[in-house]
């Protein structure tokens, strides 16, 4: 089967589209007649700089839509992570006051057998362990934090490319 542009119209115009046909817009032709892109048989060609200034157009409303998609989902995401943010919040409370009250229970059975006061201080002491060990442990890994190192380098690195100086990246 032949397509319509197969062929020039029957006249022998030689033109594009045929006289009665229209291309779709795949080849840049509307299926309408006045149609924005292309030209149609009713119409003359249109300059440069219309074409340009459509182009221009488009791709605004495409990076304004582009925006619009990234702060719904954004937000979306900001929403959750808030959710999320207060659950570990409140496990984070649940588990002190599972310390409170183990601590509290390791005071009375202790206190049992030596005193309540040795046994608040000898609780008190393992918590005091704790700490120190989980203090070394966390400034040990800040220690390790070394900053956007990579991020500053390619950051660095546009100038020269904007500038068509790639070479000096290297």
């Amino acid at each position: 089967m032949s397509s319509p542009l197969d062929h020039g119209d029957a006249a022998g115009s030689g033109g594009y589209p045929p006289q009665g046909y229209q291309v779709d817009t795949a080849t840049a032709w509307r299926a309408e007649p006045g149609g924005r892109h292309g030209v149609g048989p009713d119409e003359s060609p249109r300059s440069l700089g219309e074409l340009i200034g459509e182009i221009s157009s488009d791709l605004s409303t495409l990076v304004q839509q582009e925006i619009a998609l990234a702060k719904a989902e954004a937000t979306q995401s900001a929403k959750r992570a808030g959710k999320g943010a207060g659950m570990f919040g409140g496990a984070g409370l649940a588990g002190y006051f599972v310390l409170l009250f183990l601590s509290i229970a390791l005071w009375w059975v202790i206190g049992d057998g030596i005193g309540y006061g040795w046994s608040a201080l000898i609780v008190a002491v393992i918590w005091a362990v704790i700490g120190l060990v989980l203090y070394a442990r966390g400034r040990k890994e800040l220690a390790r934090v070394r900053g956007l190192d990579r991020t500053a380098e390619t950051l660095g690195k546009i100038p020269n490319a904007v500038k068509g100086n790639e070479e000096m990246n290297r």
